[in-house]
């Protein structure tokens, strides 16, 4: 995260927690994210040096007034006229970041070789939720290099329990081993 996009984040953050919309703010900032994943080409437009500020808060107006919240759209323009349109992203992100910190919510993805069933999943969530004290809020992530096993990733941290990262701790001491 850029800390253009932390700082914006913050300022959001606040002013939504204020209003007691986060999670509606959220929402829509998360739908707005996989938008522009769909269309890069808008965030690029909104950067644009070839279209004025005014043009590009038009564009805005235009495109979403009456769709999302007030707040929202502001938060858009403001990003735009300053030019950190291409650092929405990462207001997203850090948005995400204080809600959860505030809510007590701990993503994690877990990364396995075949998808985990519902049930699983559940039993995965509710164990950690019970060593962590946060609700959870799992992923899953299907990478069939992992052979088997789960592989968590969470704030920050990596717990590898896959065949993969054994065999390879195996092949380290093999390869280390003198004879």
């Amino acid at each position: 995260m850029t800390q253009i996009g932390t700082l914006y984040a913050q300022a959001l953050y606040g002013l939504a927690q204020e209003e007691n919309t986060a999670a509606a703010t959220m929402q829509e900032l998360n739908a707005l994210e996989e938008s522009f994943s769909q269309e890069p080409g808008f965030l690029r437009l909104l950067s644009s040096p070839n279209l004025s500020k005014q043009e590009r808060c038009r564009i805005l107006d235009d495109s979403f007034r009456g769709k999302i919240s007030r707040n929202v759209l502001n938060f858009l323009k403001l990003l735009t006229e300053k030019g950190y349109a291409r650092h929405f992203p990462d207001c997203c992100r850090a948005f995400e970041n204080y809600y959860n910190e505030d809510h007590g919510i701990l993503p994690v993805t877990a990364v396995t070789a075949v998808p985990l069933t519902q049930e699983q999943s559940e039993r995965l969530a509710d164990k950690l939720s019970a060593l962590t004290g946060k609700a959870i809020q799992l992923h899953n992530r299907v990478d069939a290099s992992c052979l088997g096993g789960v592989r968590l990733d969470y704030d920050g941290r990596q717990v590898d329990d896959t065949v993969s990262h054994r065999l390879e701790n195996i092949r380290n001491l093999l390869k280390n081993t003198v004879l």
